[in-house]
């Protein structure tokens, strides 16, 4: 019986941690929301800003790796780190990064390109912490992605494209698509499809 509650202790620990690690990671994805802001109103420097803040990060993993730790960013990369990224170069903020950039850079109008920083901060960000929580129903085929992380994200963005835009339209064909694309395994590559991709949908749409 002893065995059997330590064994039952171990598993809720490692479910803990790693409900800890999501929602930290997710905090941080969903931050990215804010750039929409400085984007409309400091376009270049924003630009600058995200350049700068991905060759730190870049530095600072690769430094990590070498067994040199860098204040602060080494602390907060150790602390979102998912099990798979362990004694790896963590990718998944070079990639949240370069999407934002890109969709920036090759979508306009500004609100156009905001609206897929949107579905990337809330779309994604939801649909991965809801997924871990609630995901006990999965669709095949897709790396283990589920029904309730997908419907997360589709709330997600249309809310978000709903309250930004005002058209509801809209918003329900951009929460569709992104759906879709979040449900392809895509793994951190998804940080750049859903803003570029759905960046590109809404500058028909909105």
């Amino acid at each position: 019986m002893s065995a059997f509650c330590n064994e039952a202790s171990i598993k809720i620990r490692k479910y803990s941690n790693a409900i800890a690690k999501e929602l930290f990671r997710k905090t941080i994805h969903i931050c990215s929301a804010f750039v929409p802001f400085f984007l409309a109103r400091w376009y270049t420097q924003t630009i600058i800003a995200l350049f700068l803040a991905l060759i730190c990060y870049c530095i600072s993993e690769y430094l990590r790796l070498k067994g040199r730790t860098v204040p602060f960013i080494s602390a907060i990369t150790a602390a979102a780190a998912r099990k798979r990224d362990e004694n790896k170069f963590v990718l998944g903020p070079v990639t949240l990064c370069t999407g934002i950039i890109l969709c920036a850079l090759l979508i306009h109008p500004v609100s156009a390109a905001s609206v897929g920083i949107f579905a990337l901060a809330f779309g994604d960000g939801i649909a991965s912490l809801m997924g871990r929580l609630f995901g006990r129903v999965h669709i095949p085929l897709t790396a283990g992605k589920s029904v309730a992380g997908s419907l997360s994200c589709f709330s997600a963005i249309f809310c978000a494209t709903y309250l930004f835009t005002k058209n509801t339209l809209a918003a329900l064909v951009i929460a569709l698509c992104g759906m879709i694309i979040e449900v392809i395994p895509l793994k951190d590559m998804d940080n750049i499809a859903i803003p570029v991709i759905i960046g590109f949908i809404s500058t028909f749409l909105i």
